[in-house]
C-alpha cells in the first residue's frame, strides 16, 4: 500500500468511526444532530491520523488508537463550532456548508461545541488501552486545550485583532490556537505506542513545526485562494484588522517559512523514529496544501 492509500484508509476509519455516533432518537435530538453536523463535515481528519501514526511509529498499533484521535478530533470541531461564532470568527461557512450556528442558532451551537468538548475526554476515556495511557492522554488534552494552550491562544488572537502584532507575538498566538490541539494528537498517539521520552519530546517539536507551517499556509491561502477552493471565506484576516504571516512575510517568506518548519519537523521524528515515512509524508503534504 503506498502513502497516499494509507493516509486514505486512516481517513475513511475516522470518518467511519465519527459517523456512528450521536445517531437514533433521544429526547435531545436537535443536540445530537448539531454534533453529528460538525462532526461530520468532512475535513482532512490530520489530528486523529497523526495520533494513529504515532501510536504506530511507537510501536503500537494504529487500529487500537482510532478512539484517542477521534476524541481529539472532537475537541477539535468543537473549538470550530464556537470559532465560528458571531461572538468570535462570525463565519457562515466551513468546510463548504452552512456553519453550526447558521443552522441550529447559536444557543444549540455553542451547547453543541460544549458537550463535544465533554464527548472527547470520555471517548479518551473509554478508549481500549490501561488506565495509566488512558488518564495520561486526558491530561495532555486538558493541559493542551485549556487556559495556558489553545483556548489562551484564542484569547490573545481575538485581543490582537486591529493592533500591529510582531513575528513573534503571532507565534505565541498560533502556537496556542493551533499548535496545542496538534501537540497534542501527537503525543497522544506516541503515550498510547508506548514512546520514550525521547519519542515523545520528537513528537511535540513535530507538532510545534508542522502547527506553524499549517498556520503560514493558512494566513497563505486565506490571500491568494478562493471561498470554493477552501470552502470557507476568504479574506477575513483582513476584515477582522488580523496581523498575519502573510502580512509580516509576504508570499515568498511564507513558503520559505514553511520549507524550514517542515524541514525541521522531519528532522525531529527522523532521530526518534526507525520508520518514520509516513510522519514525514504527512508533514510534506500540509505543507503543499492548497486549501
Amino acid at each position: 500500500m503506498n502513502i497516499a492509500d494509507r493516509l486514505e484508509q486512516l481517513r475513511v476509519q475516522v470518518d467511519a468511526y465519527l459517523a456512528g455516533v450521536y445517531q437514533g432518537s433521544v429526547p435531545q435530538r436537535t443536540l445530537y444532530e448539531a454534533m453529528s453536523y460538525s462532526l461530520v463535515a468532512g475535513g482532512k481528519r490530520v489530528r486523529p491520523i497523526l495520533t494513529m501514526l504515532f501510536a504506530e511509529a511507537a510501536g503500537g498499533d494504529a487500529d487500537q488508537a482510532l478512539e484517542l484521535g477521534c476524541g481529539v478530533e472532537m475537541l477539535h470541531t468543537y473549538s470550530l463550532i464556537h470559532d465560528d461564532l458571531p461572538c468570535m470568527d462570525d463565519d457562515e461557512l466551513r468546510r463548504g456548508k452552512s456553519t453550526n450556528h447558521v443552522v441550529f442558532g447559536e444557543a444549540n451551537a455553542v451547547l453543541a461545541g460544549d458537550a463535544l468538548q465533554a464527548a472527547a475526554f470520555e471517548t479518551i476515556l473509554s478508549a481500549p488501552y490501561s488506565a495509566e495511557v488512558r488518564a495520561a492522554a486526558a491530561l495532555e488534552l486538558a493541559r493542551g486545550v485549556g487556559a495556558d494552550g489553545m483556548c489562551a491562544g484564542q484569547v490573545l488572537d481575538t485581543e490582537g485583532e486591529g493592533n500591529s502584532l510582531s513575528l513573534e507575538q503571532l507565534r505565541l498566538i498560533h502556537a496556542k490556537k493551533t499548535g496545542a490541539l496538534l501537540e497534542c494528537a501527537c503525543v497522544i498517539g506516541a503515550i498510547a505506542g508506548g514512546a520514550t521520552e525521547m519519542q515523545i519530546s520528537a513528537a511535540r517539536t513535530y507538532a510545534a513545526q508542522v502547527g506553524l507551517a499549517f498556520q503560514i499556509r493558512d494566513d497563505l491561502l486565506d490571500h491568494i485562494s478562493t471561498t470554493d477552493a477552501l470552502g470557507k471565506p476568504v479574506g477575513s484576516d483582513d476584515s477582522n484588522q488580523k496581523t498575519t504571516y502573510y502580512t509580516l512575510l509576504g508570499v515568498d517568506g511564507c513558503e520559505t517559512q514553511i520549507h524550514v518548519c517542515t524541514e525541521t519537523a522531519k528532522r525531529a521524528v527522523r532521530a526518534a523514529y526507525a520508520d518514520s515515512e509516513l510522519l514525514c509524508a504527512v508533514a510534506d503534504w500540509l505543507a503543499g496544501r492548497m486549501n
